[in-house]
């Protein structure tokens, strides 16, 4: 990696040392015009045809301006916040505290709201490309880190993004930085998005291995009879179509706020947000006080299958084994704790089948929805109709599953590394190039922009479905 020879402390530790000719400022000194706060009037959905008032969630996560959401702003409120071609966004609170978003090559009128905070460089001492890399670099996020305070809502104003210490190359140097990065993250980006199309395959194909297991069997051939059933109109011969209900027992969870009175009892409960599409998410966990002989009604035994009663329409009704992660714990009433009859019907089995398409498509559709949420209820959840075979076949069907899914989650497992090597290796490569610990040439950016010429991560170089390496989107020639 070309370096330069003669580098110098920069004397400010989010920087470390960058080359000696390249001065450090703050970013007020290389504005155009002071930091300047957002409009804080709520956007108008009903006219498309005035200025567009750009928030947060108009941007993706790696700062793209998205082009399905549209709010905009009266002409004579728009006007005081117009954003300029290059102009650069800080987010100034909550969540995306610190995160910045170029606004670039948009053919309309736009402003930007209050929580955003406009940067506006000097274009000839300060590139708004450059910047925008430069909050992208684990310089930015040690910076960000330091000036943080205790406070639950983190916040940095205007001030704080003014005395930014930022590293200034000459301009010349600033472009081809820019030019090299661009060129460079875009083909990580797309061996990212390539990637993510693998998973979204697989996760496909895990469905399609459950569905076809819970609602026909492991078997080659099956002998299909009708069941005059809407939601399953066809089972295999010698299965039975059986109403949840009548094979499990349907425990309601704890209604919180209730005042109690007597001697209480400390208890952990699981909440919604517990319970994940395929896994549980203990990081979390409330605790309740309680009397004794209530959380005797609501406490969870191993083998309880949960299922959710609300939330986003594709979360109602997912289930999920529970194996006692938790001793004594409770679970709160917008979860069913659903109790198998042993003799009948395997909760193994049974959590299968909720993940399916087939149990998806049943809580979507019987699913009582509402603007932003929908809920299910104990009754419907009662009517679910489950495709019954034999125990011992259960059994194997969850064999089955478990082998079949394990293969399909180590090839995911070795995707997902894969991304994390990428997205690390991006961030690395952004930090060398805006600290100056990489010198960029001409040559550089022509190499990169013709899709070659520099060292990706071996980890990084692609993924077979099967499992195995190949040569992708990136190389080393």
């Amino acid at each position: 990696m070309p370096t330069y020879q003669d580098r110098r402390s920069s004397g400010v530790a989010s920087l470390g040392e960058i080359p000696n000719h390249w001065p450090v400022t703050a970013l007020k000194r290389v504005l155009s015009e002071p930091l300047k706060y957002g409009a804080t009037e709520p956007g108008d959905e009903s006219d498309p045809n005035s200025p567009r008032y750009l928030r947060i969630t108009d941007f993706d996560g790696d700062g793209s301006l998205r082009e399905d959401t549209f709010v905009s702003l009266p002409e004579e409120i728009a006007r005081h916040y117009y954003l300029r071609d290059g102009d650069v966004l800080f987010a100034r609170s909550g969540a995306t505290v610190g995160k910045t978003f170029l606004f670039r090559n948009y053919s309309g009128r736009a402003c930007f709201a209050g929580y955003l905070i406009k940067a506006s460089t000097a274009r000839h001492k300060l590139t708004p490309e450059f910047l925008t890399y430069f909050t992208r670099s684990p310089a930015y996020d040690a910076w960000k880190d330091s000036i943080f305070t205790q406070a639950t809502i983190q916040n940095i104003g205007a001030d704080k993004y003014a005395r930014l210490p930022i590293c200034l190359p000459p301009l010349p140097e600033q472009q081809r930085i820019a030019a090299y990065l661009d060129a460079s993250c875009a083909v990580l980006d797309a061996a990212v998005a390539a990637k993510r199309r693998q998973l979204e395959t697989l996760d496909a194909l895990r469905k399609s291995i459950i569905q076809r297991a819970v609602t026909r069997g492991i078997s080659e051939s099956v002998t299909l009879k009708s069941t005059g059933n809407a939601w399953m109109e066809q089972i295999p011969q010698g299965w039975k179509l059986v109403c949840l209900k009548r094979i499990a027992a349907i425990q309601g969870g704890l209604t919180l706020g209730k005042p109690y009175e007597g001697p209480l009892i400390e208890r952990p409960y699981l909440r919604v947000g517990n319970v994940q599409d395929g896994h549980l998410d203990l990081a979390e966990v409330s605790v309740i006080e309680l009397p004794a002989s209530v959380a005797k009604g609501v406490e969870l035994r191993p083998d309880d299958v949960l299922m959710t009663e609300g939330g986003d329409l594709d979360k109602l009704g997912r289930g999920y084994l529970w194996k006692g992660e938790i001793p004594e714990c409770l679970h709160q009433n917008h979860i069913f704790a659903v109790r198998c009859f042993l003799h009948k019907l395997k909760p193994r089995f049974l959590a299968y089948v909720t993940a399916a398409k087939y149990g998806r498509d049943y809580f979507e559709a019987t699913g009582k929805k509402t603007t932003n949420l929908a809920c299910t209820n104990a009754t419907k959840v009662g009517e679910f109709p489950i495709p019954l075979p034999r125990l011992t076949e259960q059994e194997a069907i969850c064999a089955y599953l478990e082998k079949k899914l394990g293969e399909v989650k180590n090839i995911v497992t070795g995707i997902e590394a894969q991304i994390a090597t990428l997205t690390a290796y991006r961030k690395s490569l952004i930090h060398e190039c805006v600290t100056g610990q990489r010198r960029i040439s001409e040559a550089d950016v022509r190499q990169a922009e013709q899709g070659g010429g520099q060292f990706v991560p071996p980890l990084a170089l692609g993924l077979g479905m099967n499992g195995g390496t190949q040569r992708g989107g990136i190389h080393h020639e």
